[in-house]
Parts: structure tokens; sequence; C-alpha cells
């Protein structure tokens, strides 16, 4: 890495109910750094929370925010960042990423099942790409988007009946190691 440039620690993946925000703390904690989410930065960038972008603005403009907060987070922010569920899905931001593991970023995708996932999640209406039938959209997306995550991962942990203080202990052995 260039004198100068700031890159994440870390950078979390994964699906919803996967732990990124909680893990995210946990981790940051770990290695007495800070956190970023992009959900919350692109709720500031918007001026309002996600499921209003996504109802009054639609999809899309969400996700032009999100490829924004995530270009921005990946430029500024030197602690851990969590993604949301869905920033993976742009082509922009894979590259991004691809290019921050290139680099010797750490890009972990925690892994979790429906079984897991469901209780944290909650299956309710503030996520709003799980509206209608929640678990059969909670699969449909991790259908969709498992071999991407899988793909611009440098780090995979499972996060199901694990608390996020050993997931956290379980990235910073794998970035240990990888290093």
């Amino acid at each position: 890495m260039a004198p100068g440039v700031v890159r994440p620690r870390a950078v979390l993946i994964g699906p919803p109910g996967s732990g990124k925000s909680t893990v995210a703390k946990a981790l940051a904690r770990l290695w007495d750094v800070s956190r970023r989410d992009t959900d919350t930065d692109i709720e500031k960038r918007a001026g309002k929370p996600i499921p209003d972008i996504f109802v009054e603005d639609g999809e899309a403009r969400f996700r032009e925010i999100e490829r924004e907060a995530v270009d921005d987070a990946l430029r500024t922010h030197d602690g851990v960042l969590a993604l949301g569920g869905g920033a993976i899905l742009a082509p922009e931001t894979q590259a991004l990423l691809a290019n921050y593991a290139r680099d010797g970023g750490a890009v972990v995708f925690l892994d979790v099942s429906l079984a897991a996932a469901a209780p944290r999640v909650g299956l309710n209406a503030s996520r709003p790409l799980l509206v209608g039938n929640p678990r059969a959209q909670w699969v449909a997306l991790m259908d969709a988007r498992r071999p991407i995550y899988e793909r611009l991962a440098t780090v995979q942990v499972l996060t199901d009946k694990t608390s996020p203080t050993d997931v956290a202990a379980q990235i910073d052995a794998a970035v240990k190691e990888r290093a």
C-alpha cells in the first residue's frame, strides 16, 4: 500500500442476519480501531431511513447511494467496515473489493444459515427486500448472492451458534495467518 493511503483493516460482507454490524463492533473493540457501517452512511447521505429510501426513491436510487458510500468508506476509513448485504451486487463495488483484496485487504464473508439468521433478522418489515415471505426471500437472496460473497472473500467465517466475540477472534486469527 502506498504511503498516505487509507484502507479498512477488514471489510465484512454477508447476508442479512449474518452479524455484520455486531461482529464489526466486536472486531473493532478487539483491534482498538473504529468501525463504520455503510448502511448508516447511506441513511446520513439520504437524510432518511433505508426503508424510506426504498419506498420513496426506489431500489435503484438506494443502490446508487450505496455504491457511493462503499467507495468513500473504502478510501477513507481505516478501521472495520461493515457493508450492507446487497452492496456486493454492484459490479463497481465488486471491482473495488477485488482491488482492495488484491492489495492485501481482508474481505470477510460472514456466512449464516437461514435457521440462525431468522431470529437475528426478525424477518420484519424494516428489511425492504424481505417483505412478503421473508424466509423464501432470504433463501432467494442467498442463492443469488452466495457465489459473489464467496468469490470476493479472502476469509469466510460461519456465524451460526457463535458469539460475535468468538467470530471476531476467528477473523483476527485468519487475518494474522494471511499476513
